[in-house]
């Protein structure tokens, strides 16, 4: 990470410089006033809630709040299961080292079914590696969600805003005054349910309203959507628990199948000691819910016990449980404008995670979608705000988004029917193998890592002539990060992890055969069109007086070792002057790392002759790849939605 920029500075790096907020309270911890305007409104204190707060509060200059029912922070997540995909995010906001420490990490995945010599009994009949190789540089792991929380507030907490949630208020009503007049055309009341305020109605108008509030969402309904799909009329149950068992595989991701006491699945938990159990139970009656069952937690122990028979599961202690029903809805759109009316309104109030979305937890998605959900509209939230880019381009959440959603509502809606059919047996002919499960388990792998998101062509992303320069970059997916030694150090390190959570575009240029020195190289000439043309996006957008990479951020890649290169000899544009004493920057070029053998260019596809040139949005995805002399094609790629700043 980089810092002392604009002066020398101790303590903690990651604690930003306060923002000046003469118009507003120095403070909004818990317990202040609401103030009678805010930019964006976040309403609900999950993770896609927190997600999107923790990126709008790099900005100095948007006023955020976020807002709970509930009276302080989460202690006891649902969620836990944190998909390598969003180990990446987590990455952008600078704590997936700590995650990762601390979490449990989930390497081999284990099947179970009945013995067919006694079936009573469970015996294991495969297992897998759980993440194929090479998918992503971070694992899937396990940890509590409240420590997620924890994270983006303290990523809140330092952030310039200083911004922290205000609890005990719940959302009564919100009217958008559609006829775009106002600046701030929503209208939001909250009801304070603090003991100290209990009652008391707080009014404020808001640019943007966001809403983050589950499944039951006032904010969903306030627009006038609702969930629509199926109910599986299928409850489970799950706990954490800390046990003595001498069933070999507990800490392992297992799934297990009896004859004819279920299935329940096993996730082991962080610390070593504490595990999850899911437990299928009975079938729901078509009208008939799971608080009509009087489920206790004895009840899921002791089928957890006849299901892992012959084994022994002596429970000490129940750190938490909870009976859920199996449901798989969504909601038609992701904010407030109607299909028919796209042409003429713009959305101001959005929708994310459980609030448009529901699936069951077995996938382990719900907490790992929702926060992809606001990363994907925090930056362009931030762009429009700060006049960086046209209103319009909020219309490309919902379109981006829902899409994903539902495809993965179709393969989770999937899972949980095999997971709860019965095993296929003389009795059920038309029951579940148990390979079958296995082998699906592994079809699913990318959906559960969280990778096999695409955004298809479209005003965001462009399209594949040129996709064969980078074989290894897909246009659409994410940025699959791969090693690299920086020119600068010589530091080993990961390309992708140059990208923070700040809302800013990156322009990766990886270099071709030509020496990059050379000022006729189709880098040099490159940089010389980014640093200087008045067609460039760089100069285009960028304010007048902000450092060279404050909107567009350009680093390049060469395939010379880092001992065969000199770092004067490069474009003066990738040593830029920065800050208010105009240091350079010298962490803008990276060399293949031939030492290792895991060179990018290799593991990527990169053209060795022509290089090419990825751009690549502010939440990781690739938008486009361009040859390195196509800079009329980057110029109109960016003038589709970007706004020139004076």
């Amino acid at each position: 990470m980089q810092f002392h920029l604009n002066g020398f500075r101790t303590g903690d790096p990651r604690v930003r410089e306060a923002a000046a907020r003469p118009d507003s309270p120095d403070s909004n911890a818990r317990g202040d006033a609401m103030p009678d305007k805010v930019d964006v409104l976040v309403v609900g204190c999950g993770p896609a809630g927190l997600a999107l707060a923790a990126q709008l509060s790099a900005f100095p200059d948007i006023e955020t709040r976020i807002v709970e029912q509930k009276q302080g922070a989460l202690t006891h997540g649902q969620a836990d299961g944190i998909a390598c995909r969003t180990m990446e995010m987590f990455q952008a906001f600078g704590f997936a080292e700590r995650i990762a420490e601390e979490a449990c990490w989930i390497s081999e995945t284990t099947f179970w079914k009945p013995d067919a010599d006694n079936p009573s009994n469970i015996v294991r009949n495969d297992r897998i590696q759980d993440v194929e190789d090479g998918l992503s540089e971070f694992p899937h792991v396990i940890l509590n969600q409240a420590r997620v929380h924890d994270h983006f507030l303290e990523f809140m907490h330092k952030s310039p805003r200083r911004l922290e949630p205000d609890y005990s208020r719940r959302l009564l009503d919100l009217k958008i005054d559609e006829d775009g007049a106002a600046d701030h055309p929503v209208t939001v009341r909250l009801e304070r349910t603090d003991a100290a305020h209990e009652g008391e109605i707080e009014t404020l108008n808001a640019r943007y309203v966001v809403g983050c509030d589950g499944a039951r969402s006032a904010v969903r309904a306030a627009i006038g959507r609702s969930l629509e799909g199926e109910a599986a009329h299928q409850a489970w149950g799950v706990m954490d628990i800390l046990a003595r068992t001498d069933f070999p595989d507990v800490r392992m991701k297992t799934v297990i199948r009896s004859a004819s006491q279920g299935s329940i699945i096993i996730i082991p938990r962080e610390g070593g000691y504490l595990f999850r159990v899911y437990v299928e139970l009975d079938k729901l009656a078509e009208d008939e819910r799971v608080a009509n069952k009087n489920i206790t937690v004895d009840y899921l122990i002791a089928a957890t016990q006849r299901i892992l028979h012959p084994y022994e599961l002596d429970v000490k202690e129940v750190a938490w449980w909870s009976v859920y029903e199996i449901g798989h809805r969504i909601t038609d759109k992701f904010d407030d404008v109607r299909e028919r009316e796209m042409a003429n309104r713009l959305p101001r109030v959005f929708i994310a995670g459980d609030a448009c979305h529901t699936h069951s937890p077995k996938m382990g998605q719900g907490m790992n979608v929702s926060m992809q959900d606001t990363f994907n509209l925090g930056w362009k939230l931030a762009h429009v705000l700060q006049g960086r880019a046209a209103p319009q381009l909020l219309h490309t959440y919902s379109a981006e988004r829902k899409a994903i959603a539902q495809d993965l509502l179709d393969f989770d809606s999937n899972w949980a029917r095999m997971l709860s059919a019965p095993t296929k047996s003389a009795e059920n002919p038309d029951g579940v193998d148990p390979g079958d499960i296995k082998e699906h388990f592994v079809q699913i792998g990318r959906y559960t890592a969280g990778v096999a998101t695409v955004y298809p062509p479209a005003l965001l992303t462009g399209d594949s002539t040129h996709q064969d320069l980078a074989k290894g970059f897909a246009i659409g997916t994410r940025f699959h990060s791969a090693p690299v030694i920086r020119l600068g150090d010589a530091r080993p390190m990961h390309l992708g992890h140059t990208v923070e959570a700040d809302g800013r575009w990156r322009l990766f240029a990886f270099a071709g055969r030509d020496d990059p020195a050379s000022t006729k190289s189709p880098l040099s000439l490159l940089c010389a069109f980014l640093e200087s043309s008045p067609d460039s996006p760089v100069v285009r957008y960028t304010p007048k007086g902000a450092d060279i990479d404050a909107v567009i951020d350009v680093r390049a890649i060469f395939q010379q070792g880092f001992r065969d290169l000199e770092f004067a000899a490069m474009p003066p544009f990738l040593k830029p002057l920065k800050g208010r004493y105009g240091l350079r920057d010298h962490e803008k070029m990276f060399c293949a790392d031939l030492k290792s053998g895991n060179d990018i260019f290799d593991m990527r596809g990169i053209d060795r002759e022509k290089g090419c040139l990825i751009v690549l949005r502010p939440d990781q995805y690739i938008a486009h790849v361009l040859p390195l002399d196509a800079h009329e094609a980057l110029a109109d790629f960016f003038a589709r939605f970007m706004l020139e700043r004076a």
